[in-house]
């Protein structure tokens, strides 16, 4: 009966052109190689190997089963890894919920880096931060990227574990050519009259910052539309239409807007790594540690 240990043989001898030097490779003794080889032989009926003075080579039928066997040992080489790797990450595909923005700019990199280090399969899911807590409550992902105010920690409770990645003071986006943007500094108070694009989801945080700032000056916020595109949002920004609550790392400079403070405090935003609390696979650990380090190389401002 054949096996695989025989294949690796017949390969490490063609390779190498000696019994010997297979042996060396393979770390068995020489009569352990010949035995694997005189086996294959006998169950074959075949010879495989001609002796010469120079060493040993394969013989046509010997070459003809080498090629044949060569790309199934290297399948099952591969298959071994992915399953040794997937054992060691504890799961077969990672899920990560994110939101969009900042999701887009630091995820992508960290999951190259991740699979330049392991056979990890990631798969991304796009979802506001609410969404992406219900998916972990429900196990639907393995960890997420999610969003809040720190003064207003929405997720906070002991089913869940955060880890901060960054925080961002909130920043209004105009128009680059706009009447606004020539401001230096915006005062919410003589922006009465100015149009705001929410989010969808009103318990989202840059949609509470603006309802919180406008009571607090006893103002009526006038609402332009909502949604949670991004590039949308960016647009109707870029034709003036209307104002958005924003972070620079969440700017996409593709658009004619700028991004200006404002004499209020607006706050600010803080971009999380979460999990459900205990145990989790040992590849939520990898992506959570290169994200740190993605966000450190590319000079976010660490919350402390």
């Amino acid at each position: 009966m054949m096996n695989l240990q025989q294949f690796r043989v017949l390969l490490a001898i063609r390779a190498e052109g000696s019994l010997n030097r297979a042996a060396e490779v393979l770390g068995h003794g020489v009569p352990t190689v010949t035995h694997h080889l005189r086996t294959l032989e006998s169950h074959l009926r075949i010879k495989l190997v001609d002796r010469t003075r120079r060493g040993v080579r394969l013989t046509p039928l010997g070459d003809s089963f080498a090629a044949e066997i060569e790309p199934v040992l290297a399948r099952i080489d591969r298959a071994e890894r992915i399953v040794t790797a997937q054992r060691d990450a504890g799961v077969v595909t990672l899920r990560v919920g994110t939101f969009s923005s900042i999701g887009s700019r630091l995820l992508p990199a960290a999951i190259a880096e991740l699979q330049r280090r392991r056979s990890v399969h990631v798969e991304v899911v796009e979802a506001e931060p609410t969404e992406v807590v219900r998916m972990l409550h429900t196990g639907e992902i393995h960890a997420g990227l999610i969003y809040d105010v720190p003064e207003l920690p929405e997720f906070a409770g002991p089913e869940l574990k955060l880890r901060t990645l960054l925080e961002e003071p909130y920043r209004v986006m105009v128009a680059r050519d706009g009447e606004l943007a020539a401001h230096d500094v915006l005062d919410f108070s003589q922006m009465g009259e100015t149009a705001w694009i929410f989010s969808r989801n009103e318990s989202e945080a840059s949609t509470r910052v603006l309802n919180r700032v406008y009571r607090s000056l006893s103002l009526e916020v006038r609402e332009l539309m909502r949604s949670d595109d991004l590039y949308m949002i960016h647009g109707l920004v870029a034709e003036g239409l209307g104002c958005a609550l924003t972070t620079e790392a969440a700017v996409d400079t593709g658009f004619d807007v700028a991004v200006r403070p404002a004499e209020q405090d607006l706050g600010r935003r803080r971009v999380s790594f979460v999990t459900r609390a205990g145990p989790v696979p040992a590849a939520v650990g990898w992506i959570r540690d290169i994200l740190e380090t993605v966000v450190a190389e590319r000079g976010a401002t660490s919350a402390r």
